[in-house]
This record gives structure tokens, C-alpha cells and sequence, in this order.
């Protein structure tokens, strides 16, 4: 017995001796908010950990396409990465009603969904048949409107407009019931493709414009606020599983927290954001027929047999 117990004392001191590293990748650049956020996640953990456990992170998707990541980490790799509930949503599809037209609308929201027993089932089924652990979802990047070259109040100005979405179902087809013709493209491929007239618009988060110049090629920032979009910080079950247990811990507990810090920030600035597009030239349009976009947008989650899970959720969280 003793020795037994000196050799699992022995195995449980060299495991936490073991250093690990995780490199996680976002398509974002280096100056947008949630970089620097992933930054100070970083740090938290590394210091929580005294080392044993640090994060690289790689903007401007340096180690890839983001569904090739994504494959990645099922496969065992040490790699994270930022992602939506869309593309979750390709694995397990009740995650993607989070990315539906007009699903949270604000933080308080977002911190419920966390704990609505359906998406605590979905994300679990994840990490058990899909090999995803999620980490944490409190990473709000904002609402995201349409940046076009023409104003858009109601959801017939979209008519005809191509306009980038991910490659994934629910965004797609949120696009098309909002009235436009959603054109599938990786996000470094946008600012080209409105050069060459490839697309003629976004739909985007404020703080992507300035970061992305987007201003120099679109002219009308058009307040819809059709998504408010919930990120997710994702690793392999692989991965996380051979972690030690205290640095499982730590990697939830700062995701979360640094997340939450984030989204705040980033939803305190959309004001002064908006004032600097205007500058450079942007109209803002503001008097937007919400009431429509938010009736037209029941057609996707009708189109993806999402309805009654929507409203299922929205039980859950008290809406």
C-alpha cells in the first residue's frame, strides 16, 4: 500500500510538473478588443498556473481557416479557437439557434443562456460525440449590422445586395430572411471582394469596421442589430481532458472572466466607434424599422426547424 501510494503521490507530481501550451487562433486583427482580451487571458493563466500552462494567441487566423481548426482539435491538437454557435451548430444543431436573428440582446442574456439546461445538453453532447469542449461562451463581440453602399431601413433595401456571411446554415439563411443574398466568404476575403464588387456589403460588429478599414470602401453603417454575437473559446476534449484538473479550472474560470470584461468594453465604446466612422466619412443610418427585420427573421429559424427550440430557450432564460 505505501508503495502504491508513494507511486500515484510520484505520477500526480510529474503530471503537474508538466507544462503545456495551447495556441489559439481568432480571425481577428491585432487591434481589435477581443485580442487584447485573449492577451490578458493569457496572462491569468500562465500566472495562475506559475507556467505550467501558457496560451499563444495568433491573430489574422495565422494558423488557418477557422473550420480547419476546428477539425484540428477534434483530431487531438493542442490549438483553440474562437468560433460562433453557427459553426458549432454544424455539429450540434441546437447551438446554432444562439446565432439567429434577434436570439440575446444583451449580456445578462448571454450569462443565462450559459445555464439554460438545453444548451448545457448541447454543449456537453460537444465535447462527448464531436470531441469540442467549450470553455466558455461570455465573449460578446456586439450587435452586428449591415455596412453597405446604399441606406437600409427595412428589410426590402437588401433586395438583391450579396452580402458576406460565414460559410455556415444559420447565417446563411438569417441573411435571407432579413432580405439579402447571403454570398459565403472567409473573413480576410471581404475587403477585396467589396474592392472588386464581388459583394456589395457586410454584416458586422462596429468595432471590425475601423480595424478592418472597411470605411474606405463602404459608406452606410446601418443599425440592425439582427445578431448579437456570442463567441465561444473552444478546445479538443482531447486536449482539455489531459489537463491537469487545477489547470482545467483556471482555463474556464479566466475565460470567462476576461470574456466578460471584454464584452463590456466593447459595448461602452459602439458610441464613441460610431462617431469615429462618421468622421471618416460613414453615414450612420439609425431610424431602421427594427420591428420588421425582427418579424423577417423568424424565417430562418422556420427554414432550420429552429422555432421550437427558440422558444424553448427563451422559456429557459425567463424571456
Amino acid at each position: 500500500m505505501a508503495f502504491a501510494a508513494a507511486a500515484l503521490a510520484g505520477s500526480t507530481a510529474e503530471a503537474q510538473q508538466k507544462t503545456f501550451t495551447l495556441r489559439l487562433n481568432h480571425v481577428l486583427g491585432p487591434n481589435e478588443p477581443f485580442h487584447r482580451g485573449f492577451q490578458d487571458w493569457a496572462k491569468r493563466v500562465e500566472e495562475r498556473t506559475k507556467g505550467g500552462l501558457k496560451i499563444q494567441v495568433f491573430h489574422s487566423a495565422q494558423l488557418g481557416v477557422e473550420e480547419d481548426i476546428i477539425e484540428q482539435m477534434r483530431q487531438g491538437a493542442a490549438i483553440g479557437q474562437n468560433t460562433d454557435a453557427a459553426r458549432l451548430g454544424n455539429y450540434v444543431k441546437s447551438i446554432a439557434v444562439l446565432n439567429g436573428p434577434y436570439f440575446a440582446t444583451s449580456l445578462e442574456d448571454v450569462e443565462k443562456l450559459g445555464k439554460a439546461p438545453t444548451i448545457v445538453k448541447a454543449t456537453d453532447e460537444l465535447a462527448r460525440q464531436h470531441g469540442l469542449k467549450v470553455v466558455c461562451f461570455d465573449w460578446v463581440q456586439g450587435y452586428r449590422h449591415f455596412f453597405t453602399n446604399k441606406p437600409i431601413r427595412k428589410p426590402a433595401d437588401l433586395a438583391g445586395l450579396r452580402i458576406r456571411t460565414p460559410p455556415a446554415p444559420i447565417w446563411q439563411e438569417s441573411i435571407r430572411a432579413l432580405g439579402a443574398a447571403p454570398t459565403a466568404m472567409a473573413f480576410g476575403e471581404m475587403y477585396p471582394a467589396l474592392q472588386q464588387q464581388a459583394i456589395d456589403g457586410v454584416e458586422l460588429v462596429y468595432n471590425n469596421i475601423p480595424a478592418g478599414r472597411f470605411y474606405e470602401v463602404l459608406k452606410f453603417a446601418n443599425e440592425t442589430k439582427h445578431i448579437m454575437l456570442v463567441n465561444f473559446q473552444v478546445v479538443g476534449s482531447k486536449f482539455f481532458d489531459g489537463l491537469p484538473a487545477e489547470y482545467q479550472t483556471v482555463l474556464v474560470e479566466e475565460c470567462s472572466r476576461a470574456g466578460r470584461e471584454t464584452s463590456e468594453k466593447i459595448l461602452a465604446s459602439e458610441a464613441n466607434v460610431r462617431t469615429q466612422l462618421r468622421s471618416r466619412g460613414m453615414t450612420v443610418v439609425e431610424d431602421v424599422d427594427l420591428a420588421a427585420f425582427k418579424a423577417a427573421g423568424n424565417a430562418a429559424y422556420e427554414k432550420l426547424g429552429l422555432m421550437d427550440l427558440k422558444k424553448a430557450v427563451e422559456a429557459e432564460i425567463g424571456r
